[in-house]
């Protein structure tokens, strides 16, 4: 069953000389989650935070962190963004040998286990995972920089994995990232996702707009 929304922004479009302030603003003005990009230049073509910041901002927020990880390989450094406190690890198939083993290694560190689907990704590959994964990440632009427009192909996949999820009779979060407007967020919500990733829809205008910026989101 299709869960109320939830609004996730993106601490890749905030401000990063005053990210602990930007954190607490996002909070106030009625965010969710705390949602993290973590890139290695490497497994995309952008390079962002680890461990150690990640760890400094935890103080700003008790909401959860909801941590992507977009590196490679990803195994030998969950237990790290484990302990800098993430609530909720999310990976990619693509990232290490062994996607049922990295989630796994996520259960066994306590947290939220999460799986990101990239635009060429095909549905199927939760199947074998469903019973492990408490978030299914779908990218609706490919994964590396914020401010890129929506895929629109990301819609049949969302409603492709609602169907998944409600017949595995789990509490799955259906997540999705990239290109979120105004104009996109209720498409998206229609196709079943009930997490929505925003960067620029939410940060835009400064602190002022953020309460309006996320429930504007939310529908």
């Amino acid at each position: 069953m299709q869960q109320k929304t939830r609004i996730a922004p993106s601490i890749l479009a905030a401000d990063f000389a005053r990210m602990g302030e930007e954190i607490r603003a996002i909070d106030t003005a009625g965010a969710d989650y705390i949602h993290v990009d973590v890139m290695d230049g490497h497994f995309v073509p952008n390079l962002t935070i680890g461990p150690p910041v990640i760890a400094k901002l935890r103080a700003h927020s008790a909401k959860p962190f909801d941590v992507h990880l977009m590196i490679q390989p990803v195994d030998p450094l969950l237990e790290a963004f484990a302990e800098a406190g993430a609530d909720i690890l999310t990976v990619h198939p693509e990232a290490g040998p062994h996607i049922h083993r990295s989630l796994q290694a996520i259960k066994a560190l306590g947290k939220r286990a999460g799986i990101a689907l990239n635009p060429a990704t095909p549905v199927d590959s939760v199947d074998h995972v469903l019973d492990l994964v408490d978030l299914i990440l779908v990218m609706s632009v490919n994964p590396g920089f914020g401010g890129q427009s929506f895929i629109p192909a990301a819609l049949g996949k969302l409603a492709a994995l609602r169907a998944k999820i409600d017949a595995s009779g789990r509490r799955i979060d259906l997540e999705v990232d990239g290109g979120i407007t105004a104009q996109t967020a209720p498409q998206a919500i229609a196709a079943g996702a009930d997490v929505l990733v925003a960067g620029t829809a939410v940060f835009a205008g400064g602190a002022a707009t953020y309460a309006a910026n996320i429930a504007t989101l939310r529908g």
